[in-house]
């Protein structure tokens, strides 16, 4: 589930597998205005990125490169209770890194022993 869609010039909508839990979500990114973006995390069966999804609403563009300790989208992760190798926070902000123009769409993979899967 790891296939990301461009929808629009500033919608994107990523799949996300984050492994082994098998708590798979959809991010959707919209910009907002020039400086922010509209997040909704959906579809995953995660007691603690439902709470997130409930708590993050937007991200501007100076939280975005915000260092990660001091980063909204993972002090919210972390008060929500999620693990702290989770990729969903990660996700969230390439997702809005993309819909501001400041990342391309590209597939982001781990790999373990050296497998790859097909791109």
């Amino acid at each position: 589930m790891e296939e990301k869609q461009k929808t629009s010039a500033n919608d994107v909508c990523i799949a996300v597998d984050p492994g082994v839990c098998g708590f798979t979500c959809v991010i959707r990114a919209s910009l907002a205005d020039k400086r922010s973006v509209h997040i909704e995390i959906a579809e995953s069966e995660c007691q603690q990125i439902k709470k997130l999804a409930g708590r993050l609403e937007t991200i501007s563009l100076r939280e975005l490169f915000m260092p990660l300790t001091q980063n909204p989208v993972y002090k919210l992760a972390q008060a929500c209770g999620c693990h702290a190798s989770c990729a969903i926070p990660s996700a969230v902000l390439k997702a809005a890194e993309v819909a501001m123009g400041m990342a391309l769409a590209r597939p982001v993979h781990f790999s373990f022993d050296g497998d790859k899967e097909d791109s």
